[in-house]
């Protein structure tokens, strides 16, 4: 019976060791170029309802249910979701700077908790945007232990890749059918 006690406490150590080597950090961040200008992409992020057209998670779970709260673009425009593939949070502007920078307060209820940091910025480049998505915030002791088991920065890139795809095509197929 000492042998495996033995055993377990050393494979308890083991983990807590791993888990503190972990970063306390992150940042997952993509980007992509849209043929339009930023005024024109600027809207399809910081006003919250047209994120139906390109999201990754409105097309993952399209029974997901919405809940929109306060203006309806810019700071303190706020979305909740509540959905069997995509959980349930809220997502909250708290910086809005036109063609330039939206900045969000995400807070997740469902699988997991927690409170991230998500920001898009806009740089014009000729007649292109280059559009950033970007999400940081904390590893807590939870997150790191999921962190273990998948590979939380490539499934989110992933997912960030397929919604700037999603929005590229969105933005520049709307500025063809306005100019046509």
């Amino acid at each position: 019976m000492l042998p495996i006690l033995l055993g377990l406490a050393f494979i308890v150590i083991l983990l807590a060791v791993v888990l503190v080597g972990q970063p306390n950090d992150f940042v997952v961040s993509r980007r992509t170029k849209i043929t339009a200008p930023a005024e024109q992409v600027f809207p399809y992020v910081n006003e919250l309802r047209k994120w139906e057209a390109w999201s990754p998670w409105a097309k993952m779970d399209p029974n997901c249910q919405m809940t929109y709260d306060g203006p309806p673009a810019g700071l303190g425009a706020s979305y909740a979701w509540v959905g069997k593939k995509v959980g349930a949070g809220r997502s909250t502007i708290t910086q809005s700077v036109p063609d330039q920078l939206v900045r969000f307060k995400l807070e997740f209820i469902k699988p997991m908790v927690a409170t991230n940091t998500a920001e898009f910025t806009f740089q014009s480049d000729g007649s292109q945007t280059l559009v950033t998505w970007s999400m940081m915030g904390k590893n807590s002791f939870g997150g790191k232990l999921f962190g273990l088991l998948m590979n939380c920065e490539k499934m989110c890139a992933s997912q960030f890749d397929n919604g700037l795809a999603q929005m590229k095509s969105a933005v520049e197929t709307n500025k063809a059918a306005v100019r046509a």
